[in-house]
């Protein structure tokens, strides 16, 4: 995608935001162009529908729209989505697969500054019951499901749900983001 693609993107997601029904149609259409043709190269490898990943990608984008920042690119906003809604099919199947990071250099956006550093997540943790930690640390962490992790830690999957979401609170009022 060249600078004059997600220039006229950034026009069109701002009008959005601002009310402009037809920019947002426009602005739909024109992603969903962008995250089939991303999403055809990559599900191919997996066995998944790339019109699944196409379709929850753009619910996600409407759900989280008024989470992208204005003064930013819109692309690596919308590849990140992509990416990621890919990632979660493919984990829903069971599979691992490896991509190659050639194929996804342009989604993968520059490090961002309010994501957390190891020793953070570190001291997050530390602050929870064990219980807790084994969970939100199952989870957040190392990226296992409910289920898995119910699993591995002999819990049902309601206490693995009610234990992240206490552990994850806690974790936000204890440093501020609650």
């Amino acid at each position: 995608m060249d600078r004059r693609e997600d220039d006229e993107l950034v026009r069109l997601m701002r009008a959005a935001l601002a009310g402009d029904e037809r920019a947002y149609d426009d602005f739909l259409r024109r992603a969903a162009g962008l995250i089939r043709g991303f999403a055809r190269k990559m599900a191919a490898q997996g066995g998944i529908d790339p019109e699944d990943i196409v379709q929850e990608t753009l619910l996600a984008i409407h759900m989280k729209r008024h989470t992208w920042r204005q003064d930013s690119p819109v692309a690596p906003w919308l590849y990140a989505i992509a990416r990621y809604k890919l990632i979660d099919a493919f984990r829903r199947r069971g599979r691992r697969i490896e991509i190659d990071i050639d194929n996804v250099a342009e989604a993968v956006a520059t490090p961002d500054p309010e994501r957390a550093h190891d020793w953070e997540i570190d001291r997050a943790l530390k602050a929870l019951a064990p219980g807790q930690r084994s969970v939100v640390g199952a989870i957040s962490v190392d990226g296992h499901s409910i289920s898995e992790t119910a699993k591995s830690l002999g819990m049902s999957e309601t206490a693995v749900r009610v234990a992240l979401h206490r552990g994850l609170a806690a974790i936000a009022r204890r440093f501020g983001r609650s």
